[in-house]
């Protein structure tokens, strides 16, 4: 018997102790990501979760923390230069790269140092 994947469900990414508000700050209220409530029996882990178009992002507490700095997720944005415009306004450092074809795209940093991919195709 064969199987198949359907699609991801969420990502998880990490974060250092306390860190539950910037999540907050950046993936909800910046990026404008809806907050979406763990289940009871997680919360005790600290974090926070976000949905990201039918996916989630999970941001996980780590006592050792140390960000993905190659790892990163790639998140499709429909009006990737509003997102981009909206990111420099905020100080956000854009890292360019045009090597993909038929994208447009960019990197930045989450404020924990998370690499995050945002692209559009063209």
């Amino acid at each position: 018997m064969s199987f198949k994947f359907k699609g991801i469900e969420h990502i998880q990414l990490a974060a250092p102790l306390q860190s539950e508000k910037q999540a907050r700050q950046f993936f909800s209220e910046l990026l404008e990501m809806e907050e979406i409530e763990k289940p009871e029996t997680l919360k005790q882990n600290g974090g926070v979760w976000f949905r990201c178009g039918k996916q989630e992002i999970h941001i996980g507490i780590e006592k050792d923390f140390s960000p993905a700095k190659k790892a990163h997720p790639g998140l499709v944005v429909e009006n990737i230069n509003k997102l981009k415009d909206l990111l420099i306004q905020n100080n956000i450092k854009i890292i360019e790269d045009n090597r993909l074809p038929g994208y447009n795209r960019f990197y930045v940093n989450d404020p924990f140092g998370n690499r995050l991919e945002f692209l559009e195709k063209l």
